[in-house]
């Protein structure tokens, strides 16, 4: 099997790369080979390499930044998925491209399935949603939700890194989503690709959390594992007292029961991968 990753310097990137089927042709490509918002050098690529699978994992991904830089976020989220999408259908390949939780408003209070009402509170959902239209019903869509990685800039590592610098930190506590290892990831899309899901996919990792939960378990776990040697005191604080230019939805859980049925079992809880994630960070340094 040939495959073809698209945003391959990506933290999601980098684990699909890490993750590929053992004996699969995995080419990986970045912005500053192909930019997918150009249609014409799409297909190029896209013709010249002949995947059987083309994977979309670059997005913008700048949440607040979308607000005021909407013409690349749709650029990006949006339109190049349809490139992507047809340059991939005239060559055979199988499209696969990541979503959001951000295509919904948070405001059910119970996990969303995958065929809930969207109602993208921000630019940046509007763009995924947009994308997710783009890469058209012959697709397979997963959506996933709060993804960090031992590599790259994500919320876990900054936590490591605010835990060694200050004595207090301030963190919101009513937003609830799931924490989502890069690696789990990667390898359910791998899964439900072979497995042959078409239509909406929703994986993150099991459980629920608030971003304040997800801070004081990088801290427990961290400790633990001796990769800080202090302690800060973490403090919950609701959305109000940390204004941004972008709305989060409060609560964003994705139902996963169809995936689960697919996939034979559910994944991993992500207290566990997060362990995961810190030892990976502890040996890397």
């Amino acid at each position: 099997m040939k495959a073809l990753i698209t945003g391959a310097d990506g933290q999601l990137g980098q684990a699909l790369q890490r993750t590929a089927p053992e004996g699969a042709e995995v080419v990986a490509t970045t912005s500053s080979v192909l930019d997918i918002g150009d249609a014409k050098a799409v297909r190029s690529f896209v013709s010249a390499t002949g995947p059987q699978i083309l994977i979309n994992a670059a997005a913008y991904t700048a949440v607040d930044q979308a607000e005021t830089d909407s013409e690349l976020a749709f650029r990006i989220n949006g339109d190049a998925v349809g490139f992507l999408a047809r340059a991939g259908e005239a060559v055979g390949a199988r499209f696969v491209h990541v979503s959001t939780d951000f295509v919904f408003d948070g405001e059910a209070g119970r996990p969303y399935a995958p065929d809930a009402p969207t109602a993208p509170i921000g630019v940046y959902g509007c763009s995924k949603l947009r994308g997710e239209h783009e890469a058209g019903e012959g697709a397979l869509i997963v959506r996933t939700a709060w993804v960090y990685g031992s590599q790259g800039n994500n919320f876990v590592r900054t936590i490591l890194r605010l835990i060694a610098d200050r004595d207090e930190l301030r963190v919101v506590a009513d937003q609830i989503g799931t924490p989502t290892w890069a690696s789990s990831l990667a390898d359910g899309i791998w899964k439900l690709a072979a497995a042959g899901a078409n239509g909406v996919y929703h994986y993150t990792d099991s459980g629920a959390a608030s971003w304040y939960d997800l801070a004081v378990a990088v801290q427990e776990e961290a400790l633990e594992l001796g990769l800080v040697d202090r302690t800060a005191k973490i403090l919950p604080i609701p959305s109000s007292a940390y204004p941004t230019p972008a709305r989060r939805p409060h609560y964003s859980v994705l139902d996963k029961e169809a995936t689960t049925a697919m996939l034979g079992l559910p994944a991993p809880h992500w207290r566990a991968n997060l362990r995961l994630m810190l030892r990976e960070v502890r040996d890397q340094s």
